[in-house]
């Protein structure tokens, strides 16, 4: 396999660009939208997440709550190589380093539920940056030949062509549905969820407008004097015109008027409805589709709320099965740069702990267990 990689390499040495970016060079790449790469729900759930800031927030929670990792070397002996690899490796805007990588790798997974990434070699076959492509440029589809396998496209102005070198590529799925190809987004299921609750803040926005700037309703009535009523249009205007120089003053000003004149505020007597009750469970819907507990997503629904061993351990154990769709992903980049470099070792990856319980509950679950050895030990001991 080698073998055939290099002589490849040797043949074609022009990686100086991601082979997944986006076509700029044809006039027909602003269609790339109308091809089902999935674009619609690409911008729905953008939208989702650009409306709704709780949405951002428990993404950008669960990647960081996903935790760190280190990369180990099968060799000892070329760990400080991969090791610089693993930290200086450019990523582009993001910045550097396959923490920097897997995190917006891991974002574009969690939203759109597709994610894909290359590693972009320079002329001499070495990887000098990995890139996340956006998904809007990419397309999945079967192999035309072997149908089991899934092929990643991109959009060449006209029509959709394979990448050419698909070994330099990363792809990963989140819970795809059988028989399909493109991943579920944690997302999915709450448009309608979201919509109703952007109507509702809209209608508290229109509502706080009405009702903090007031509209008043001044309202002459003219005597029954036949002098009076014959006059009433232009006393209306001056009080019209008196009133608005009130209204517009930067200062205190009073407003003097001659006759009947009747002033209300426009609305003083509706109500605003409570809205406290359906924007929770509209916020519960979405928080359920985390998995994160509210009070991590500064929902403060109850005064005593904190995370019980059992939410912890429910979390933990979805954290991992996060970890065991990212750890192919970057052990496939690794291996392939020690490769390119014609090293025998291979990479493997350790995570960091996951820690979600408190310093003290800690403590208080180490001491048990400590007490529990000691025990064990002393009963074993006076067996014996």
């Amino acid at each position: 396999m080698k073998n055939n990689l290099f002589s490849r390499l040797k043949k074609n040495k022009s990686f100086v660009a991601a082979q997944t970016g986006p076509y700029i060079n044809n006039p027909f790449s602003l269609m790339e939208n109308f091809f089902p790469s999935a674009a619609e729900e690409v911008e729905l759930y953008s939208a989702l997440k650009n409306s709704v800031p709780i949405i951002s927030a428990a993404i950008t929670k669960l990647v960081h709550l996903t935790g760190g990792f280190k990369m180990k070397c099968s060799k000892e002996i070329y760990q400080p190589v991969l090791d610089e690899f693993v930290s200086r490796i450019d990523v582009g805007s993001t910045g550097y380093g396959l923490d920097r990588f897997m995190a917006v790798f891991f974002e574009c997974l969690l939203t759109y539920g597709t994610a894909v990434g290359e590693m972009v070699l320079d002329e001499n076959g070495k990887v000098v940056q990995l890139y996340n492509t956006p998904i809007k440029n990419i397309k999945l589809r079967r192999n035309p030949a072997k149908p089991i396998e899934v092929q990643l496209c991109r959009f060449n102005g006209i029509d959709t062509e394979p990448v050419k070198y698909p070994d330099f590529t990363v792809m990963s799925t989140l819970n795809p549905e059988s028989g399909e190809i493109y991943g579920k987004s944690l997302l999915k299921g709450l448009p309608f969820v979201t919509s109703v609750l952007m109507k509702i803040y809209n209608s508290i926005g229109q509502n706080w407008v009405r009702a903090g700037a007031l509209r008043y309703a001044v309202t002459y009535k003219p005597q029954n004097d036949t002098l009076e009523r014959g006059f009433a249009k232009d006393r209306a205007l001056q009080i019209a015109s008196e009133w608005s120089n009130a209204m517009n003053s930067s200062g205190t000003k009073d407003f003097i008027a001659v006759g009947d004149v009747d002033i209300k505020v426009i609305g003083a007597d509706s109500q605003i409805l409570d809205s406290e009750v359906p924007v929770r469970q509209m916020l519960e819907q979405i928080v359920s589709k985390t998995g994160l507990p509210p009070f991590m997503l500064g929902l403060s629904w109850s005064s005593t709320e904190r995370m019980s061993a059992q939410q912890a351990d429910a979390l933990t154990s979805e954290l991992w099965a996060y970890r065991r769709i990212l750890t192919p992903v970057a052990e496939k980049i690794c291996n392939m740069y020690l490769a390119l470099l014609g090293l025998d070792a291979t990479a493997s990856i350790e995570w960091d702990e996951i820690t979600l319980q408190d310093e003290t509950e800690q403590a208080r679950a180490k001491l048990m267990n400590a007490q529990a050895k000691q025990i064990e030990n002393e009963s074993g001991g006076e067996g014996d």
